[in-house]
């Protein structure tokens, strides 16, 4: 004890640590859980409570997993194994979401150190209680018995001070196998699966029945009643805002599998708050808003009381080359003046749409032409704002998503202040917000494929054509194998893109990404389309879902950029690759 006593001394964290409130004894049998969520309603115990640093409390209840074989634990009979209690998370785990949360890098500062302090600091209470049993006042009974195990406790907080830890540089490993979830991401899972069985998915036939009812009415922009129901009870669940990591405290490999699992029905992302445009549009302002920007638009829009629309593409240029935008974006005095059309718009169309982020040229002949472009804020009802038509997708208006409208920006003037980032900065954020973005895309489109396999599958073994069931004929047995084969294909490569984003960032990323926006929409196309093969004419027919998806998935292989454009900037990463791997042999 005195030993580690002098190594804390000498190893003190530097004076401009954050002081915080310290709950000072922070460990799973002080937490009060949720009856049938997986959330924390309350802690307690705080007579150990001080002024410190936050990581301490982390460390406290890290200190299991280090814990000496053979030593009791408080509270507990037997010696436990903590790593083998199922559902409990991993010391990495903990570690990495918590960094994640907070924003921290790995490693966490002076973690050593706030490990070693807490075997001090259990040895010293254990000290206490083993002397109050040898004066005979102890309030437990068995309060003798931890007079054994204060020095390995002591002799542990040592050994932790001359160790390398790999929990301390861990970034967000997944302990049961490549591609795995973390416990949070697991049981957020779990609960919307959970919550989309006993709610979602039996709204459907309700939600259809609206936008048949009224096809030819103003009311199909307007959600269903039954959505705005359904997205009090997720908020009240808990399950809003998933995609962004900052509020959700998952990672894009977590969220993943929770984009997967809404793709399997067309308006689930809505009723979680993490549907498009609004959730790219939301990851901008989050990373690039001011705080009166944020206060304006991103706090209504993440409460869910606010839709949004994002204006890029043209119908007079070819689009797919950024820089060809032709939308301009001048000053004039404390104003900036929008002059230009714009289309495919998605969600303008809702009555609840207030705001727009519109890309457009602020020219300066003087920088590269990528630094010639920028984003703005333009408030929907703005004069000037002409809303002129919506656009279909092969017959389908998307009544339920806003539509997709085409947009004239005549002579419109905001203030200043609703510049994004500044001048000069649109492809800078339109790389930051697609990164994320497109990933999601992937992710519901591979729930998309599953769901058409499924139903896919079902046809086959019910339907007959010449005596036999229809998986019984080789060429459809051959459908569902190769559907298979390419979702699990599809899944591992969207996998390993979510995780490049986690560990090193969207332009690190971004071959990753542009791989998944090429691969994930034409697997679904080809799922959807063997499905609407073995279902026949009714695969066609709005009694079955096929057509919509096609249409949805189709469209994907142009939307965020066509195929051919991310197949050449596939080539072009490459072969840099390629290039300084051959380099680096000679």
């Amino acid at each position: 004890m005195e030993k580690l006593s002098e190594w804390l001394i000498n190893n003190l964290p530097d004076n401009d640590q954050e002081a915080v409130i310290v709950h000072g004894d922070l460990r799973i049998e002080n937490f009060v859980f949720h009856p049938t969520q997986a959330r924390v309603i309350a802690v307690l115990d705080w007579e150990l409570s001080t002024i410190g640093n936050p990581i301490a409390d982390l460390a406290y209840a890290c200190m299991p997993f280090y814990w000496p074989s053979g030593t009791p634990f408080p509270g507990c009979s037997n010696d436990i194994a903590i790593q083998d209690v199922e559902g409990m998370p991993s010391c990495v785990e903990l570690i990495s979401t918590y960094s994640h949360c907070r924003g921290l890098h790995l490693p966490l500062p002076n973690w050593t150190f706030f490990l070693a302090l807490s075997y001090f600091k259990v040895a010293s209470i254990l000290q206490g209680v083993y002397t109050r049993a040898l004066l005979g006042n102890a309030s437990a009974e068995n309060a003798h018995k931890y007079g054994g195990s204060i020095e390995p406790l002591a002799e542990t907080g040592l050994q932790l001070c001359h160790r390398k830890l790999e929990s301390s540089k861990a970034s967000f490993p997944w302990k049961r196998g490549m591609f795995q979830q973390s416990v949070l991401g697991e049981s957020v899972l779990q609960q919307l699966r959970e919550f989309s069985k006993r709610h979602v998915y039996p709204a459907e036939q309700e939600v259809a029945e609206y936008y048949a009812a009224n096809v030819q009415s103003t009311l199909r922009w307007q959600k269903p009643p039954v959505i705005e129901a359904l997205k009090h009870k997720a908020k009240a669940a808990g399950l809003w805002n998933l995609f962004l990591p900052a509020v959700s405290g998952l990672t894009q490999l977590d969220y993943a599998f929770i984009a997967e699992e809404t793709g399997r029905c067309f308006f689930a992302p809505d009723v979680f708050n993490c549907q498009a445009p609004d959730t790219g549009n939301m990851e901008v302002l989050h990373l690039y808003g001011t705080e009166e920007q944020k206060k304006r638009w991103l706090e209504p829009l993440l409460d869910g009381e606010i839709h949004s629309c994002f204006c890029m593409t043209e119908p007079d240029v070819a689009s797919s080359d950024a820089t060809n935008v032709e939308c301009t974006i001048h000053r004039d005095g404390e104003s900036y003046v929008i002059v230009g059309k714009k289309w495919w718009a998605s969600g303008a169309g809702n009555s609840n749409c207030k705001i727009a982020i519109v890309m457009g040229r602020t020219e300066n002949k003087h920088l590269p032409r990528h630094k010639q472009h920028s984003m703005i804020l333009v408030p929907m009802d703005t004069p000037g704002v002409k809303v002129i038509r919506p656009l279909t997708v092969f017959g389908y208006d998307d009544a339920f998503h806003g539509g997709h409208f085409e947009i004239h920006f005549n002579n419109v003037r905001v203030p200043v202040s609703n510049i994004l980032l500044g001048e000069g900065r649109g492809f800078e954020i339109a790389q930051g917000r697609l990164g994320p973005g497109r990933i999601h895309h992937c992710m519901r489109t591979i729930g998309i494929a599953e769901r058409a396999l499924e139903l896919l599958c079902q046809r086959a073994a019910q339907r007959k054509t010449f005596g036999k069931k229809l998986y019984e004929h080789e060429v459809i047995a051959h459908w569902i194998a190769e559907c298979r084969i390419a979702i699990e294909q599809a899944r591992l490569l969207t996998l390993k893109a979510a995780n490049a984003v986690d560990t090193m960032g969207t332009m690190a990323a971004r071959k990753e990404i542009a791989m998944i926006k090429v691969v994930a929409p034409r697997m679904a196309c080809k799922v959807v389309d063997c499905a609407i093969q073995v279902y026949g004419a009714g695969g066609v027919s709005e009694d079955l879902p096929f057509a919509h998806m096609y249409s949805m998935v189709r469209s994907l292989r142009i939307a965020d950029g066509p195929d051919e454009v991310h197949l050449s900037a596939i080539a072009k990463l490459e072969l840099r690759e390629q290039l300084k791997n051959s380099l680096a042999k000679l």
